[in-house]
């Protein structure tokens, strides 16, 4: 065989020796995971001094603005220079999504109002926690009370799409709702709506207080799309790594290759200070 011949065999051994490393070691290829912070309005100028990646506004505020007020805020968002790919806080308590009083018209209007609004600011994922608005009345059957949130996510997921927006469902605490409390229980909900712009999203305050194995992250891999993070011992800015047991967690995320968005809500006392050590040490946990 001549060198020529031979020169194609040694490009394809060096093309497979590279791709077996590449698989051998994937944790050392540079991640992507975007840091941001769950905020109002008002607190965009802090998220930027503090050096966030973006900021996750509430869908519920930037829906009640009138039109003028959403103008400005489009303004002044541009001016600040993040962006907000994600929002949560998506409906109001007194929108009911399950329950007698469901008005499938009135939550069709709010929705979409809400996502034509979004669109304008370039959002792709909106939290549906809202455990206000989800919450089963007492008496009411809790299986008829599933099938209305299947239902209204079947409803609202095609609107979602049509403004480049998928939606996330956040499983909730007891304490906040009664119903969708672990990831289990909200990866079923995504599976039944069975949409492509209906999936889930884990915050890791709501795991640890249900005491849900983290391994619920590799189940859900295909569906994941969306992180919340706050250390669960008071609901503050993670500070530090040994504060609290996140290990587990953040491996089963390295371990599916999470590339996406984690959000910090959580409150402080001390935000200038606490906010950048929050962003290094999420950054860090992913490498």
């Amino acid at each position: 065989m001549s060198r020529l011949a031979s020169l194609p065999l040694v490009v394809a051994l060096l093309g497979a020796l590279l791709g077996a490393l590449l698989v051998v070691h994937p944790h050392g290829q540079v991640r992507t995971v975007q840091v941001g912070h769950c905020t109002p309005l008002r607190g965009l100028d802090a998220a930027r001094a503090a050096g966030f990646d973006y900021v996750e506004l509430s869908t519920s505020e930037i829906a009640g603005l009138s039109d003028a007020e959403f103008e400005q805020a489009v303004e002044r968002i541009k001016q600040i220079g993040l962006p907000v790919p994600a929002t949560n806080l998506f409906l109001p308590a007194t929108l009911k999504v399950t329950g007698p009083q469901i008005d499938p018209a009135q939550q069709t209007t709010y929705v979409t109002r809400a996502f034509t609004r979004l669109a304008r600011l370039g959002t792709e994922i909106v939290v549906f926690g809202s455990g206000g608005a989800r919450r089963v009345p007492e008496g009411f059957d809790k299986a008829e009370a599933f099938e209305q949130l299947v239902d209204f996510g079947k409803r609202v997921a095609p609107l979602a799409r049509a403004n480049g927006i998928t939606i996330a469902v956040e499983p909730l605490r007891r304490e906040e709702t009664n119903i969708v409390n672990s990831a289990a229980e909200g990866l079923q909900l995504v599976e039944a709506v069975g949409d492509p712009n209906f999936q889930l999203m884990i915050d890791f305050y709501h795991l640890a207080s249900e005491q849900e194995d983290p391994s619920i992250v590799v189940r859900a891999r295909s569906h994941l799309r969306h992180l919340h993070m706050a250390n669960p011992r008071g609901r503050v800015f993670p500070l530090e790594w040994n504060e609290y047991d996140y290990a587990p967690f953040f491996a089963k995320l390295r371990e599916i290759g999470y590339d996406k968005r984690i959000s910090v809500e959580a409150s402080t006392k001390d935000f200038p200070t606490e906010a950048p050590r929050a962003i290094a040490l999420l950054r860090r946990a992913f490498q």
